[in-house]
């Protein structure tokens, strides 16, 4: 699997045969929704795992399956073009993640705001530690949290989905060259908050952290 800061493979992993036959089923599907199952048995896998690897599995159950309902929806405004489908099906389940995370804060805020109900203890919060279940190693967490929001979003697509740069600027809406200085840019922080870069060795930890990626 691809590091944070190592640099992905410029050619992902769907061939260009792959990704042919995802457009035609996706187009083809508007007029025969059935043809839309090959796309849910293709990438569901790997979009639960990569929504799992951001807030959890209990949250990617929910977010995964939303993603593909949200993508058979709008399946008549994919063009096949000049559209990407992995980069598709990735950019609806961000856009989820990002609500997500947005309605956590609502919420913890609002638990701040009025204090949380009474409880024997029997019962803990499962949502925060399924946020942060998979960025609790030190210090990848603290480097992480140095990272520009837009910024994270393209490094966590680029090492954890996989995606080729192509795909990435399809899932955000973005331009390549957009893809590559953000990615860049959060490489530098990691290496930077990790101790490599060129004036200091990377700590035990910092590899740990690393191996765990």
């Amino acid at each position: 699997m691809t590091t944070l800061i190592d640099d992905p493979p410029v050619t992902g992993t769907a061939s260009a045969e792959e990704a042919a036959a995802d457009a035609e089923a996706i187009t083809a599907s508007v007029r025969d929704p059935d043809r839309f199952t090959p796309i849910f048995d293709r990438h569901f896998a790997a979009i639960h795992a990569y929504v799992a690897r951001r807030l959890g599995v209990q949250a990617a159950d929910d977010l995964a399956a939303e993603t593909f309902l949200i993508a058979f929806r709008q399946r008549h405004r994919f063009d096949r073009r000049h559209g990407i489908a992995r980069g598709w099906l990735f950019g609806i389940a961000t856009n989820l993640i990002r609500r997500y995370q947005r309605d956590q804060i609502r919420g913890r805020r609002a638990v701040a705001r009025v204090g949380p109900p009474p409880t024997d203890g029997a019962h803990d919060d499962p949502v925060a530690a399924n946020v942060t279940a998979h960025l609790t190693s030190e210090p990848l967490s603290d480097a992480l949290a140095r990272v520009k929001p837009k910024d994270l979003e393209v490094l966590l697509l680029v090492a954890f989905a996989e995606l080729t740069y192509e795909e990435t600027a399809a899932a955000l809406g973005i331009a390549y060259g957009t893809v590559c200085s953000r990615l860049s840019r959060a490489r530098r922080v990691i290496r930077d908050s990790l101790g490599h870069d060129a004036d200091s060795a990377p700590g035990p930890d910092a590899d740990s952290a690393q191996k765990d990626l």
